[in-house]
């Protein structure tokens, strides 16, 4: 099996330019974030997402009848790579999360009325939406569990239910809702996406909670993550995204790009962070050498590159088979890079934060913040210890066990089955 990850010269052009962008254009914004309102930040942002659009890479993750690029998994995965060093990057090129997940399956499922009143405003920038799929009250590795409910009423669906970590719940337009329609179905046909207006009676935003990333977050603002309840929310049949019964489906459609996307962007943080570990050696002087000359060093940057480049490689494979063979092929794939990629990420600033010692601490740097955003990469869109769990099962498919329930490398059994294949060269 050959394996091709290479791209075309005018691909690479756009990639320069998009690191020259974000690294000039965009980054400067991030240190003013706690400055900035909300308004505020749409205005900086606002000429940043005309000059993306001029340069045709906008929203590149749909196809071009969307307004997109049309691209393959390989090509937006080196993109998030870029994006991925800035949290407000993805905003400016219309492929933030959660509208980026929302838009594709609006794409892909939503009917000719939806993708009019929803998918254009959201791909023109117009609007913002939310996914509201975790509960506090069950399990968020076991979306089987969901306990928010809908109910068919006449020409109307009534949905009741407790959800929080909605990102961008309390500045988005539309939630993409999804509820349990038929408690009685397969654990995987219990529940069905909604489509609804954020200002639909009984849209109760209660906060946006606090987190490691964010512990003091100030509501409506973008990348918070808002608690909600839903009280007796009435909406209409057309409401329906995808068909009754279709929502654990659609998810995967939306979460297996993502989870590639969200890999190649821990990337883009992680070189962040070396370049950060990398400077630091060479300036800092401590016990009679520069850092960069201590094996302890040397071992963190050796460490991390071959960790990043390993990560790299997994991520653009999966987005390689992905391209190729489809999303169920490269399922086992995008499990692994899910958990990989994560302890990668967590690993590089760690190191980068140690070397730095208290300056890394403090928040005269970004290290500490970084740190705290990556330890939230173990838990979303499904916590290692599931993926995990999922890859193993897939590949001991591929086993069985012994008929004698002897190891098939067992020596003294291997050695008696040659000597009998190979009685002549003994004799």
């Amino acid at each position: 099996m050959t394996w091709d990850f290479s791209t075309e010269p005018e691909f690479e052009e756009k990639l320069a330019w998009m690191r020259t962008f974000v690294r000039e254009e965009i980054l400067p914004l991030e240190s003013l974030l706690d400055e900035l309102d909300m308004d505020a930040i749409d205005r900086a942002l606002a000429p940043l997402k005309e000059q993306v659009k001029a340069q045709g890479l906008w929203a590149a993750h749909l196809e071009p009848e969307h307004g997109g690029q049309g691209w393959g998994q390989v090509k937006l995965g080196l993109m998030h790579e870029i994006l991925g060093t800035c949290a407000l990057a993805p905003a400016a090129f219309g492929c933030a999360a959660p509208d980026s997940g929302n838009s594709e399956i609006l794409a892909l499922v939503g009917t000719p009325e939806q993708k009019e009143r929803w998918l254009k405003p959201l791909l023109a920038g117009e609007i913002r939406s939310a996914f509201s799929m975790t509960e506090p009250d069950s399990a968020g590795s076991d979306p089987t569990q969901l306990v928010t409910r809908a109910v068919q009423d006449g020409d109307e669906w009534v949905i009741n239910g407790h959800k929080w970590y909605s990102s961008n719940a309390s500045v988005a337009d539309f939630l993409i809702v999804m509820a349990v329609t038929d408690p009685d179905a397969a654990s995987h046909k219990r529940a069905t996406m909604f489509i609804v207006p954020a200002d639909t009676p009984g849209v109760h935003i209660l906060r946006d909670v606090g987190s490691m990333d964010d512990p003091s977050a100030r509501f409506g603002r973008y990348g918070n993550h808002a608690e909600i309840r839903y009280e007796n929310v009435r909406v209409p049949a057309d409401a329906v995204l995808g068909g009754v019964g279709n929502a654990f489906v659609i998810a995967q459609y939306r979460l297996g790009p993502g989870r590639i996307h969200h890999a190649m962007r821990w990337l883009g943080q992680a070189q962040r962070a070396f370049d950060m570990l990398c400077e630091r050696a060479t300036y800092r002087y401590a016990h009679g050498s520069l850092l960069a000359e201590k094996q302890t060093i040397q071992t963190w940057i050796a460490d991390s590159a071959a960790e990043m480049q390993a990560a790299r490689l997994m991520t653009l494979h999966a987005a390689w088979v992905m391209d190729t063979q489809g999303a169920s092929a490269a399922r086992t794939d995008i499990a692994m890079i899910k958990y990989f990629g994560a302890k990668v990420l967590h690993d590089v600033i760690d190191r980068a934060l140690q070397a730095h010692g208290s300056l890394g601490y403090s928040s005269d740097l970004p290290l500490e913040a970084m740190y705290r955003w990556a330890r939230a990469a173990r838990i979303y869109d499904g916590p290692d210890e599931v993926h995990r769990q999922s890859v193993a099962r897939q590949l001991l498919k591929g086993y069985e066990a012994p008929a004698d329930k002897m190891p098939t490398e067992h020596v003294p059994t291997r050695k008696a089955a040659a000597r009998e294949k190979f009685a002549g060269l003994l004799d």
